[in-house]
């Protein structure tokens, strides 16, 4: 794709880069997943990556797009605080995205497996099922506190997966920091047989939500 055009309009030329189309500005990814990661590079948005350390475990029976938000809004807000003032003294970008994806399923969350076993269990429990994944977004400009936060549903059928498929898409080693133990975009898309919803949201970011929210900011 090119990095510039220059549209003629009513006799004026304008030059448009790639965060002009976009129509927001440069983000400060609070998360270290390369998913995200691509998913913004794949949509021409300017990022840079400041990820941090947040504890991660939900509060008694939480609701999970809530826990998801919580969370997502948790790891903005740590690196906000790290840049407020740092921003506004040098002018750095300070918009920041925070983000945490989960697997629901029958009301039970299912984050990254612990280990190997532990990936097993998650694919015996998903597969001939439908399944919810939950991602939690979050803004939160350092300089001002302003903030916005939403999550996105999708809804994911597996298929009936054997015990043998399972335990060589285990022995991959690609569940292993993965929500709900697969990735959509990898070898499990062998054993999709139905997305409802945004499919960049179980890649790990619904970046058609980011995109709303960050115009709102």
């Amino acid at each position: 794709m090119e990095k510039e055009r220059e549209p003629q309009e009513a006799g004026r030329k304008t030059t448009f880069t790639e965060s002009q189309i976009v129509g927001v500005e440069p983000l400060v990814l609070a998360s270290a997943s390369p998913r995200r990661a691509e998913i913004l590079r794949a949509v021409g948005w300017p990022f840079r990556v400041e990820a941090g350390d947040v504890d991660e475990r939900a509060f008694g029976r939480e609701e999970p797009s809530k826990y998801a938000e919580r969370l997502a809004q948790a790891k903005a807000e740590q690196i906000a605080a790290r840049l407020v003032g740092l921003a506004a003294r040098e002018s750095l970008r300070d918009l920041v995205l925070g983000a945490d994806t989960i697997v629901v399923t029958d009301g039970t969350t299912l984050g990254k497996p612990r280990d190997e076993q532990d990936a097993r269990q998650m694919l015996q429990t998903l597969r001939g099922r439908t399944h919810e994944v939950i991602t939690g977004v979050a803004l939160v400009r350092a300089t001002t506190n302003e903030h916005r936060i939403a999550h996105e549903r999708t809804r994911v059928r597996f298929a009936q997966m054997s015990d043998a498929e399972i335990d060589w898409y285990v022995a991959t080693n690609e569940p292993a920091d993965k929500a709900g133990a697969y990735a959509v975009q990898g070898r499990a898309a062998l054993f999709i047989e139905a997305i409802e919803g945004d499919y960049w949201n179980v890649v790990g970011l619904p970046v058609g939500l980011v995109y709303r929210l960050a115009r709102e900011l």
